[in-house]
């Protein structure tokens, strides 16, 4: 699930200085390291060699408990320099600061609250991965496109307006509403002709022509 998870981060990653902070579960670092890497064609037969990228940087805290209670808490630096890791978390939070997990442990609370079936020892279950999933789709959108968020605030004439993630990244210039975003009209994705035996016919070698070239 971890490898699934930044493969899908891979995939939206652009290779430039990259920091990764993580909670003190082991498997996380061999994991970044596993997806953040491309391989090396060497010219030669056989299978070619992995290399890690460069520009990554990896971060862990890592919290101690006693009787259920945080005692202390330990921030390791696992890939890269302190001084880049210090340079890309004001990047990301601002000045002021230390390496945290706080906006995904925000997350996650956003989502067990909003979302019954996520609670810990609840009685809403999600009897199927459908709804699961369709559900997860309907917070995650209403939490981008609707909620404002105040650490995205941005300063106008001297008044700070607030924004939602979908208005800092862009997509939109305005907070939607939650029946604007249930009635948005959504594309369906691109047709694929059937795959068949033998020579198409006409009528398909129409539809392929219309709508796949």
């Amino acid at each position: 699930m971890i490898r699934r998870l930044l493969g899908r981060v891979r995939r939206c990653a652009l290779r430039r200085p990259l920091l990764v902070c993580t909670d003190g579960f082991r498997a996380y670092p061999r994991a970044i390291r596993e997806a953040f890497r491309d391989p090396q064609p060497t010219g030669k037969r056989g299978r070619p060699r992995w290399q890690g990228w460069n520009t990554l940087h990896i971060a862990q805290v890592v919290t101690h408990s006693v009787q259920r209670r945080v005692v202390r808490v330990e921030r390791r630096i696992v890939a890269g320099s302190a001084a880049q890791v210090e340079k890309l978390r004001r990047r990301s939070q601002g000045g002021a600061g230390v390496l945290n997990t706080a906006y995904i442990e925000r997350l996650n609370a956003t989502f067990r609250e909003r979302l019954a079936t996520l609670t810990r020892r609840g009685r809403a279950l999600a009897r199927c991965t459908a709804t699961l999933h369709a559900g997860m789709y309907l917070i995650g959108t209403v939490y981008n496109f609707c909620t404002y968020h105040t650490s995205l605030s941005q300063a106008a004439a001297g008044v700070r307006a607030p924004r939602t993630p979908a208005m800092a990244a862009a997509l939109t210039d305005h907070p939607w509403t939650v029946q604007e975003l249930l009635s948005f009209h959504v594309p369906p994705p691109r047709w694929t002709p059937p795959t068949q035996r033998g020579r198409p016919s006409r009528a398909l070698q129409r539809l392929v022509e219309r709508w796949c070239l």
